[in-house]
This record gives C-alpha cells, sequence and structure tokens, in this order.
C-alpha cells in the first residue's frame, strides 16, 4: 500500500500534466524551484498545508482529491463541488458588478425625474467603482495574480477618465500623465518575485 506522499505526489503529477504545464512553469506560478515540485511528486516531501490549498484552488479539487488513490471516476466526485463552487463565485462576482450598475441606473432615472437633468456621468464613475468589486472579488474567490494587475490598472484609467470628464477643462488632461507612473508602478509590482 502506497503511504500518503506517494499518493500526493502522483496525483499532482497527474494534474500538472493535465493542465499542460512543466515542473518549472508551475513551480514559477508558486514561487517554488522545479527542484521542490519534483520532490513532491516522487513523494519525497509534501508541500505545506497552506501550499496544498492554494495547489487545490489553482487546480480545481478538493484537498481529498489529493489524499486519495482512486480511478478517475471515483476522483469525479472530488472535483465538482469545487466546479459548482466556482460557478457560484462568477455568479456572485457578476452580482455585485450589476448592482453597481443598476444604482448607477437609478440616480440617472431619479435624476431626470426629479430635476430633468442627464447625469450621464454617474455610468463613467460605475467602471471604477465595478473594478474595485472585481478586485475585491478576486482577491476573496480566485486569488488569480494576472487578474489582480489587471483590475488595479483598469481602475487607475477609468478613474483618470472619470476624473477628466467630470471636471472638463483646458488643463484637466494633465491628469493623465499621472497614470503613466502609476502604471509603470503596477507593473513593475507585478513583476516582483513574493
Amino acid at each position: 500500500m502506497k503511504n500518503i506522499r506517494e499518493i500526493i505526489g502522483e496525483n499532482l503529477a497527474e494534474l500538472r500534466k493535465n493542465a499542460k504545464l512543466t515542473q518549472l512553469e508551475l513551480a514559477e506560478k508558486f514561487n517554488y524551484s522545479d527542484k521542490s515540485i519534483s520532490k513532491w511528486e516522487k513523494g519525497e516531501t509534501i508541500p505545506d498545508i497552506v501550499t496544498l490549498n492554494e495547489l487545490c484552488e489553482f487546480y480545481g479539487v478538493s484537498l481529498d482529491y489529493l489524499t486519495h488513490e482512486a480511478t478517475p471516476e471515483n476522483k469525479k466526485k472530488y472535483t465538482k463541488q469545487n466546479a459548482l463552487d466556482r460557478y457560484n463565485k462568477v455568479i456572485i462576482t457578476s452580482l455585485l458588478v450589476s448592482v453597481v450598475w443598476m444604482i448607477a441606473t437609478i440616480i440617472y432615472v431619479w435624476a431626470l425625474i426629479r430635476f430633468n437633468a442627464s447625469w450621464w456621468i454617474v455610468f463613467v464613475w460605475s467602471a471604477p467603482v465595478s473594478f474595485i468589486m472585481l478586485g475585491v472579488a478576486n482577491h476573496r474567490y480566485f486569488h488569480r495574480k494576472a487578474l489582480y494587475y489587471g483590475f488595479t490598472s483598469a481602475f487607475l484609467w477609468s478613474i483618470l477618465v472619470a476624473s477628466f470628464l467630470q471636471f472638463l477643462s483646458d488643463r484637466v488632461w494633465t491628469i493623465f500623465l499621472l497614470g503613466i507612473p502609476m502604471q509603470i508602478t503596477i507593473i513593475l509590482y507585478g513583476k516582483m518575485k513574493h
């Protein structure tokens, strides 16, 4: 009978191969060496519980999937719930963003009825608020580094555009100059190894 390290190692190797990743590519995603990945897959060592959890989230499986030796049919029961969870997290995120746009629409209609004024700018300001919601959802549910930096960049430029449109004047375009060093900072921070 195989020990738990060997079972986890075989399952990690299988998941990595199914994801069409090399050991080096996986190591870069999790800030480990490819030698560490190799030792995990050979069953020489196992990752700590935090890393195991991150691997489970990355592959969309439960911890039971990693720790059980089973046929592919039996392993499906360990992935169905996670697929449902991911689906629900996407729906929750979509609902959060739709609430932002619903509130913007209510404000727009209210201003149109009450003051006979077109406050179209509320829709422009809804974009940065939406990117904040998407960033929070990514932090809470998905933990995707690329999404984090993408939403941060989108938030930065949408808030600059909203500010520009809100305060149209001769020199307001200069606020876009602020975006350049901020964007460079976001990119450089994203390239740092954590």
